[in-house]
């Protein structure tokens, strides 16, 4: 199985927002990601499995973020 080849210039670019609607949503997402990651350090002790949960919320808002910038796609920049 082949993979096709990343556009490395549409990935590798800022992507500022576009739209209102989009601003909205990259806020929704990080609100969100806050009030779990508070959760986590409210109850769970400070610990390397903590860090590591905290750590994959953080990763968790950024991939979001990504296809909120990527419009879902990768490999294609919007036309």
């Amino acid at each position: 199985m082949t993979f096709p080849r990343p556009n490395l210039a549409h990935l590798f670019k800022y992507h500022p927002p576009q739209t209102d609607m989009e601003i909205e949503r990259y806020r929704r997402i990080r609100e969100a990601g806050k009030v779990f990651a508070q959760v986590i350090l409210n109850e769970t002790p400070g610990c390397a499995d903590q860090s590591v949960a905290l750590r994959s919320v953080r990763e968790a808002v950024m991939w979001a973020n990504a296809s909120i910038a990527l419009n879902g796609d990768p490999l294609t920049p919007p036309s």
